[in-house]
């Protein structure tokens, strides 16, 4: 319990580390940077989804199961993607603008998380224990950069670099409530954990090919990103390696 707690906590946080950043940059950071940094993250998603959640969700369980979790994922993650608003970025190489309106993007935000959280927790519940950390870890990776166009997107609309850093953190702060959630539901309904695995891979592989590559490759950094993208695999699968 303990340690899905911390890892589920430190997931979350990691989207207001990823705010902090604004306390000490300009209100404008560079398209290559972020899109560096965005598909360096893909990689490392794309890498847990594929060598640990999917094997460990077969393993558990069947290939129907692993396709029916799969396609819950998939369907929830278009589902948000369909009913709320979701934050684009327009790319220009002097900086990122927004036009949204606060409140609607943090609600959006907000929610986007839920799944990410339930990923967390579910991955706790596995019987490889290194699991849940793992994915702690490449969720919280995604969540850093998210957390950083939250507080820029904030500063952008008049608001103060503590109030906005305050409040791009608070939008993590529901994975720590969901990643228990996911947690309790298959550790005590045991037949949930090869769908819950698959669920987890399925929102996570939805994030990898609809976000964050195409958010990398659209300001002219597309080799760069494919090599961030290439190397964030290769540290992920060390990572499964290593433990």
């Amino acid at each position: 319990m303990s340690e899905v707690l911390i890892g589920s906590i430190l997931s979350a946080m990691s989207t207001g580390a990823g705010a902090l950043v604004i306390l000490f940059i300009s209100r404008s950071i560079t398209h290559r940077f972020r899109d560096t940094l965005l598909a360096f993250t893909a990689g490392i998603m794309m890498a847990a989804s594929l060598l640990s959640l999917i094997p460990q969700s077969i393993e558990s369980g069947s290939y129907i199961q692993l396709v029916i979790g799969i396609t819950l994922g998939v369907a929830a993650l278009t589902l948000l993607e369909k009913n709320i608003p979701h934050m684009d970025l327009e790319h220009s190489k002097s900086g990122i603008e927004f036009d949204e309106k606060a409140l609607l993007i943090i609600s959006a935000i907000t929610l986007h998380n839920i799944p990410e959280g339930l990923s967390v927790g579910v991955s706790y519940a596995s019987e490889h224990q290194d699991t849940g950390n793992l994915i702690a870890f490449a969720i919280g990776l995604q969540n850093a950069p998210e957390g950083l166009l939250v507080a820029l997107f904030l500063i952008n609309q008049k608001i103060g670099k503590i109030k906005a850093f305050i409040l791009a953190t608070l939008t993590g702060a529901i994975e720590i409530v969901t990643s228990l959630l996911g947690f309790y539901l298959t550790t005590y309904i045991s037949f949930l954990v090869p769908y819950g695995l698959a669920f987890a891979a399925g929102a996570m592989l939805f994030i990898v090919y609809k976000e964050l590559i195409p958010e990398s490759h659209g300001d002219g950094n597309e080799r760069t990103s494919t090599y961030s993208f290439i190397v964030g695999l290769l540290f992920m699968i060390l990572l499964l390696e290593i433990v």
